[in-house]
């Protein structure tokens, strides 16, 4: 006996089928959205910090012991604290979607699939170091723990962006032996320079909350702010140094330097606002900028070393093995 299906099964279906089988605007636009709001998301936790916003909400995942949601009476600390919440759920629809984008390519453009399970895999564990941030009363490390996932997912969502609009590498390489090294360097000095800053800012009087204290003291690392300052300025500028060499050998080489230049301006743009801050008494709004401006650095630190190999194009299918 033939089964006849269901009017909610030919739904179903048809919406299987009328996900993408190759990348299309959907899929570019949705890698966008990823990175755009992950950025964003380092925005408005910048934000919740710097507002002294970070026990806004005292608990977690509850907002408090009896609401989900913030209430009149935790004033506009609530209401700073929750909606950073809330825009966590945001960045989770978009990584849904971009997951079902890209859903039926995986045999096809499987680096893009996997990037997209990254990004949904990460998510929640951002959200728990989050909610332990809380709990441990604004532990600096913890605090830096998140920031270095949200550093990573920005990575992750650049990856997706440069994928989805060059298409899979190939194992051709565009640059020499010293190129490649360089741009290790140069991804080497990123780290360093965005864990010294995570250090530096842990250090610093932005606690996140005027009620996280440790035996009466604001809780901080311990470790002297004004020394951090000088010790993160260093490995700043060696990948200032070492950005310099991929713009001028990508000149040389008559390569593309686009994104190598892209780099530079982030960089100089960063290491700007990183003195004048230094020397201004650590203003909210620079801080703030200084932070969007890290997840920038990883993103275009990504775009750089994904651009030392050819790609196959957006419409080509399969990852070619690399050498």
């Amino acid at each position: 006996m033939t089964r006849v299906a269901s009017p909610v099964d030919q739904d179903v279906r048809t919406q299987w089928w009328s996900l993408p089988r190759a990348v299309d605007p959907r899929v570019v636009v949705l890698a966008w959205a990823s990175f755009v709001v992950e950025v964003v998301l380092i925005g408005t936790g910048g934000l919740v910090r710097l507002t002294a916003s970070g026990l806004g909400c005292p608990t977690w995942p509850r907002c408090t012991a009896d609401s989900l949601v913030s209430t009149p009476e935790m004033g506009v600390h609530g209401i700073i604290e929750f909606g950073n919440r809330l825009l966590t759920f945001v960045l989770v629809i978009v990584a849904i979607a971009m997951f079902l984008a890209v859903v039926r390519m995986r045999r096809t453009r499987p680096e893009l699939f996997w990037l997209a399970f990254a990004q949904g895999a990460a998510i929640p564990v951002q959200a728990v170091i989050g909610g332990l941030s809380v709990l441990t009363n604004l532990n600096p490390y913890v605090v830096g723990l998140h920031f270095v996932v949200s550093t990573a997912l920005t990575a992750i969502t650049a990856t997706l962006v440069y994928r989805s609009m060059n298409g899979p590498r190939t194992a051709r390489r565009l640059v020499p032996s010293w190129y490649v090294g360089v741009v290790r360097g140069t991804i080497a000095a990123t780290a360093v320079t965005v864990l010294l800053g995570i250090l530096t800012t842990g250090s610093g009087p932005h606690a996140g909350a005027d009620a996280a204290v440790d035996g009466g003291r604001l809780h901080r690392t311990g470790l002297d702010p004004a020394v951090l300052q000088h010790v993160h300025a260093v490995p700043a500028y060696v990948l200032f140094a070492l950005t310099l060499v991929l713009v001028i050998g990508a000149v040389r080489l008559q390569l593309s330097s686009k994104w190598a230049l892209l780099l530079l301006v982030v960089e100089f743009v960063q290491i700007a606002v990183g003195l004048t801050q230094a020397r201004t008494a650590l203003p909210v709004g620079l801080v703030g900028t200084h932070m969007v401006l890290a997840g920038l650095l990883v993103g275009a630190v990504t775009v750089v070393t994904l651009s030392t190999r050819a790609t196959a194009g957006r419409s080509a299918t399969r990852e070619p093995l690399a050498r």
